[in-house]
């Protein structure tokens, strides 16, 4: 679903997340997003992500956790190309309550980025944020490695040897 744009214009980037197709199928809500693009909060609703046991639906966490980093680095990294490379739960605690998502982009690893484009053209850094109930403790690590590209990167052809018969 693409929002038209002029309904687009007139919307806060922390709407416009909320209306991401995923996220507004999973009611996600924004507790806060900096403008910058480097802070978030992230209220995902136990009532619509259950999983049969009763507790939070891992899937929906992962769907969740899965574009923050990549869309945050995309926001203080204009034009270039951003995707998640990797990514990893790991599920500490179970959940029955409402899930926060919070995550921080820090100094230190922007200025590695920088360091890293300057140098190579490209980074893959990683960042580590987290799953929070309503009790404020942390359930979910998340780990992610972000692909970092030139606007106009395009990937190597990979060549499968086929064998001789």
């Amino acid at each position: 679903m693409r929002i038209p744009e002029p309904l687009r214009r007139r919307l806060s980037p922390a709407r416009r997340l909320e209306w991401y197709p995923p996220f507004r199928a999973m009611r996600v809500r924004v507790l806060e997003l900096s403008g910058d693009g480097r802070r978030a909060r992230l209220l995902l609703p136990l009532r619509c992500n259950r999983n049969p046991g009763g507790g939070m639906f891992g899937g929906a966490m992962a769907s969740l956790a899965d574009p923050v980093a990549a869309l945050a680095c995309n926001r203080v990294f204009p034009g270039h190309q951003v995707w998640t490379r990797k990514l990893s739960l790991d599920f500490s605690r179970e959940s029955r309550t409402d899930m926060e998502l919070r995550f921080e982009f820090g100094a230190d690893i922007e200025r590695e980025i920088r360091e890293q484009l300057h140098a190579r053209g490209r980074a893959n850094p990683a960042f580590e944020y987290a799953f929070f109930d309503t009790h404020g403790r942390a359930c979910v690590t998340v780990r992610c490695r972000v692909a970092i590209r030139p606007a106009d990167y395009r990937p190597a052809m990979q060549h499968r040897s086929r064998k001789k018969r």
